[in-house]
């Protein structure tokens, strides 16, 4: 069986978020049990000069939704840094996240195949095949932002562990 650019990106994508998605609840529960405020969190940060819980789940569905409607339009733009989410608006944004790559089929991802992907920061671009654009940015992105949010809950107190991040695992049948 060949392995098809619906496996190497949107199926990955569906399982990481099913992790987020989790470990943002599981964050909540710890919150609401501790007499925290969920909403502290939305700017926390591991450092004082990374980018903060907000930016990370945004950056999640960036390059995971975000990446495969670029294949598809042949541009991607990276999100905004100012773009104002409460703990809840988070949890909402990778629920629609996942309900809009459930929509992409297997056959209408590998179709993008071959196209090409610009990214455009400002000035600068940086042209892509929808392969090397998902392989080499958009995928390492996607992991790099899930890991830092899992990181920044976790350094806050969080009861997590590798399961909470891996989400479903894809058994054998």
């Amino acid at each position: 069986m060949a392995f098809s650019l619906y496996d190497a990106s949107v199926a990955n994508y569906l399982q990481i978020l099913g992790g987020v998605s989790g470990f943002l609840e599981r964050g909540l529960a710890h919150f609401r049990e501790k007499n925290i405020d969920p909403e502290t969190m939305v700017e926390a940060r591991l450092a004082p000069d990374m980018l903060p819980l907000r930016f990370q789940i945004i950056s999640v569905a960036q390059h995971s939704r975000g990446a495969i409607e670029a294949a598809q339009s042949g541009e991607f733009r990276p999100p905004s840094f100012k773009t104002p989410y409460d703990y809840a608006g988070l949890q909402a944004l990778v629920a629609q996240t996942r309900e809009a790559l459930e929509g992409w089929t297997p056959d209408a991802v590998n179709a993008l195949g071959g196209r090409d992907v610009v990214f455009l920061l400002g000035d600068h671009k940086l042209p892509f095949t929808t392969e090397g654009f998902l392989m080499s940015f958009s995928l390492p992105n996607f992991y790099f932002h899930a890991t830092t949010a899992y990181d920044i809950l976790r350094t806050n107190g969080v009861p997590l562990g590798k399961r909470d991040f891996m989400g479903r695992l894809k058994m054998k049948k």
